[in-house]
């Protein structure tokens, strides 16, 4: 089997004492996979990632990173263990430049390997090479995702985490980002992520979790997942009990077991 690198373990996670999101999720990802979280609104795909980075600490379980527990560590910890977060939406530091943007990047890294990182990252994309001493905010919103995933992209994370890479991005940058993130897992960088865009993140995707209520409900390989019949009623949610419940009535017709 692939080396796991990310373990949940029973993992109790929510926004305030009230309010629980996870309910005892429990899951790997594993390295150099894209590792896919669906499921529908509210059951807990955001979550995951913020927990897994350190922006909220589990009530219960465990996290953890190549088998040692991480939970409750700080975001600069994780950095450091090569762990990098790319959250939803526009995260730019709106009025800087794009070199500004990728130098705060790095912030953690000496000066004299910053500006060769920089350049590792424009390699990969030239657009944002050209127009490297723009303000952020005049980037389109491709341009500004391609920012954001170059300037996590700067710490040569082992293991990336992205919240909805698709949003507001054409079909054709959509593909581009997907490929992106293939080729970073085809080299060994073990990336989890949200996407609302099932069936384009699917054709990616080594394998896809399908989160309901704060659990795991299925866990199955990409390709599968997308040859599935019930594919948009697993995305939004209640068709892993309805299938299950279907699945005891055909072996017991006579009324139970």
């Amino acid at each position: 089997m692939t080396k796991r690198i990310i373990e949940f373990a029973d993992v109790v996670a929510g926004y305030a004492p009230s309010l629980t999101i996870l309910n005892g999720t429990t899951f790997d990802a594993r390295e150099g996979e894209i590792t896919l979280l669906i499921g529908p609104n509210g059951a807990g795909k955001s979550t995951v990632l913020k927990t897994l980075f350190g922006m909220l600490v589990p009530r219960a379980g465990e996290v953890r990173f190549e088998g040692a527990r991480v939970d409750g560590k700080s975001q600069r910890d994780l950095l450091a263990l090569g762990m990098a977060y790319v959250p939803q939406g526009r995260n730019l530091f709106a009025s800087l430049s794009v070199r500004h943007n990728l130098e705060l990047g790095g912030i953690t890294l000496a000066r004299a390997s910053l500006a060769a990182r920089i350049d590792e990252v424009l390699a990969r994309f030239p657009r944002i090479r050209e127009r490297i001493d723009n303000q952020a905010s005049t980037l389109s919103g491709g341009e500004q995702k391609q920012l954001e995933v170059g300037r996590a992209l700067l710490l040569r994370p082992r293991v990336l985490l992205i919240d909805e890479p698709s949003i507001g991005l054409s079909p054709k940058l959509v593909a581009d980002v997907m490929a992106l993130l293939r080729s970073l897992a085809d080299q060994g960088v073990t990336v989890l992520m949200v996407e609302q865009n099932v069936r384009t993140a699917l054709k990616y995707a080594d394998r896809a979790l399908v989160l309901e209520m704060g659990r795991v409900a299925l866990d199955r390989p990409a390709d599968a997942l997308l040859a599935d019949p019930d594919l948009n009623r697993l995305f939004l949610g209640g068709h892993v009990e309805h299938r299950t419940a279907r699945a005891t009535a055909n072996a017991y017709p006579a009324g139970g077991p």
